[in-house]
């Protein structure tokens, strides 16, 4: 839902291509630097959590865990 929101027009259609390790490894990007990590991640097919997770310039804590 949040990529929903967040991405702009062109890769909305691809957001079922992530899979849920490279969702879970985005959830820490702020909401200003989530577009542009999501098209990186697609561009250069990047499935490596760690990896993506270096990536996150501005980390954004995730309160929602349960």
């Amino acid at each position: 839902m949040r990529l929903e929101k967040l991405l702009p027009a062109d890769p909305k259609p691809r957001i079922e291509e992530f899979t849920s390790g490279q969702l879970v490894a985005m959830r820490f990007a702020c909401d200003a630097e989530l577009p542009a990590l999501a098209r990186n991640i697609l561009t250069d097919n990047i499935h490596s959590g760690k990896a993506i997770k270096q990536m996150v310039q501005t980390w954004r804590p995730d309160y929602l865990r349960v």
